[in-house]
């Protein structure tokens, strides 16, 4: 049997995160966006790495705005959201050469939010047999490159993009 180790998901998997502050604006605030994995700050949301992805160049868009649910936000971010989405997917094809995404969002608790209080949309790229089945039976997941090399993969590129 092979073991893998993802030592940077145990704070994560164990419940010892600090979970007191809403990552995104911690993130934000910092104004580190390297160390913070963000690629692009636009109008009125932001594109960053997920720190714990699915797959290689699984990221996130999220609003400036700490706002919880989509239904609270301007037709303004939403479109910029959708326009970043859009970008992403043109990129990451680029990177990555994805079979397919996954993209959509996790509402509340229940839904599966990490973080339930500031709403983001999750931008995953898939391939067939991506290995999957290692998160659902291993509780473990397989991703190829580390996130500082994904960082500089991608950072020239969204550093270009201009949604609008």
């Amino acid at each position: 049997m092979e073991i893998l180790f993802t030592p940077w998901r145990f704070a994560y998997v164990s419940g010892s995160a600090d979970r007191s502050e809403c990552i995104f604006c911690k993130m934000l605030e910092a104004g580190e966006d390297r160390a913070n994995l963000v690629l692009l700050r636009a109008e009125l949301n932001f594109v960053v790495l997920n720190r714990y992805p699915y797959t290689s160049g699984h990221l996130m868009i999220a609003p400036y705005r700490h706002i919880a649910d989509p239904s609270d936000a301007s037709p303004e971010e939403l479109l910029e959201m959708m326009t970043l989405c859009t970008a992403a997917t043109g990129i990451l094809r680029e990177h990555f050469k994805p079979e397919g995404f996954n993209i959509g969002m996790n509402i509340g608790r229940v839904a599966g939010a990490g973080e339930e209080s500031h709403y983001h949309m999750h931008v995953v790229p898939r391939w067939g047999g991506d290995n999957s089945f290692v998160s659902v039976l291993g509780d473990a997941r397989i991703v190829p490159e580390n996130l500082a090399d994904t960082y500089e993969r991608l950072e020239g590129d969204f550093r270009q993009c201009r949604p609008g």
